[in-house]
């Protein structure tokens, strides 16, 4: 199939994409050159329009062939192979990860202004590029838009090479790509126009298609990039209000980790499904991560948290909790154990209570442990700390799991039983 120009493609894609209205779906398209397909897309379902902004790693001295792509929200996805094949050092994805970061920084800016993301959170998410050719790019923006809460992700073009949209049937719920010819080499050749897409006609684009969401049943989450006052340390961090949420659930994330963590963002999301807030952010700064022994502080990774409690306290007037994974749930529980706290609540995912040290005694809140079945030594830990603990508490074992929970299912049993205690322990107690 020969497409005109992109606006031409976006209207056979719409069409390709009509049973998706129903779903009252997001459209998200990948600039500068998808902007103008997905605007059609949007147009034709209703829907609100937004940017995923990534970017493309590409081999230093052959910059169009990509040796893989991040993303908004730390997303990173690199190809082994071409890396190899490609003798690119160690050094070199440094330096390119490092002038491509600041670049997905200025086109966000540049694209959005002082406009937020549009929440994702629970809806189906359209994923939309002019075309594909190694499918990294995709890849990362499907990543990206799933660590931001979508609860379905569709990745819409127009051409592709066979075997990419294979691949990509593995990150997405779902492909619709309308034509995959076998001789494939550019996807510039499928277009009799294919002329580049200017930053002002992707902002022009965005401006037409409303810069605000269609109303819904019900009002959105507002999401805000937020500064933390930690005691005077400023502090990254993203917070997502639900409407008239009921209770403010602070992640505490594990060593090696962020804010960016897709672990932490997914239960995040589920979460914010339940109408609970979330706040995500860095406990260290980036010139601190540098030494690890940092992570390892776990003194100062909970004071930190206190601190951070302190400010959330000025932002909000509902019941906090804590959620921590692996070293930063003993950051949680160490903070927890304050005499001066007032969490409402605690959950642990594959936590390291034992760091926690002899305070585990004085945690008052209610405290659960989750841990996967096959993550034997950290189950032993937890099993050891809950004899310690003299809060209501249980342990909850996901069968199969191992330190990650990366096992099909493993996570949403997680977000599940973080769900259902939080509900139970922070809103129902407030009401």
């Amino acid at each position: 199939m020969l497409f005109t120009d992109r606006t031409d493609a976006g209207r056979h894609l719409a069409e390709a994409l009509r049973h998706l209205k129903a779903e009252d779906p997001i459209v998200l398209g990948l600039p500068r050159g998808g902007v103008p397909v997905a605007f059609q897309v949007a147009r034709a379902l209703g829907a609100p329009l937004d940017v995923i902004v990534v970017r493309k790693l590409g081999v230093p001295y052959h910059r169009e062939l990509g040796f893989g792509a991040i993303g908004e929200g730390g997303v990173r996805v690199i190809s082994d192979d071409i890396v190899r094949r490609g003798r690119v050092s160690r050094q070199d994805v440094a330096t390119v990860e490092h002038t491509e970061e600041a670049e997905l920084a200025r086109q966000a800016r540049r694209f959005r202004g002082d406009r937020l993301r549009l929440p994702l959170n629970g809806r189906t998410a359209i994923v939309v590029d002019d075309g594909i050719a190694t499918g990294a790019t995709a890849a990362a923006a499907c990543e990206v838009v799933r660590a931001q809460g979508a609860a379905r992700v569709v990745l819409a073009v127009p051409v592709a090479p066979p075997d990419a949209v294979d691949w990509l049937r593995t990150k997405a719920d779902e492909v619709v790509c309308l034509s995959t010819p076998a001789g494939f080499s550019a996807v510039g050749e499928w277009y009799r126009d294919f002329s580049q897409t200017p930053d002002e006609d992707v902002i022009a684009l965005l401006e037409e298609a409303g810069a605000d969401p269609p109303p819904r049943r019900s009002a959105p989450a507002t999401e805000a990039a937020v500064e933390v006052d930690a005691g005077g340390l400023p502090l990254a961090g993203d917070l997502v209000l639900p409407a008239d949420a009921g209770a403010v659930v602070m992640f505490a994330h594990g060593s090696g980790s962020s804010r960016h963590s897709p672990r932490n963002r997914m239960v995040a999301a589920a979460l914010n499904r339940a109408g609970l807030g979330t706040l995500l952010f860095d406990l260290l700064m980036p010139v601190e991560e540098a030494d690890r022994a940092n992570v390892f502080d776990i003194g100062t990774l909970a004071q930190r948290l206190a601190d951070a409690t302190d400010w959330l306290r000025g932002q909000v007037s509902v019941p906090i909790g804590y959620f921590g994974a692996s070293t930063g749930a003993a950051a949680a529980l160490r903070a927890a154990a304050s005499p001066n706290s007032r969490v409402g609540a605690v959950v642990s995912r594959g936590g390291r209570p034992d760091l926690a040290g002899r305070g585990l005694g004085d945690v008052r809140a209610p405290t659960l442990l989750i841990v996967g079945g096959d993550d034997t030594l950290v189950l032993d830990l937890n099993r050891e700390a809950q004899a310690q603990l003299r809060c209501e508490n249980k342990l909850e074992i996901v069968p199969g799991a191992t330190h990650l929970f990366e096992e099909p299912g493993a996570l949403d049993e997680v977000a599940g039983l973080a769900r259902d205690w939080f509900t139970r322990h922070l809103v129902a107690q407030a009401e």
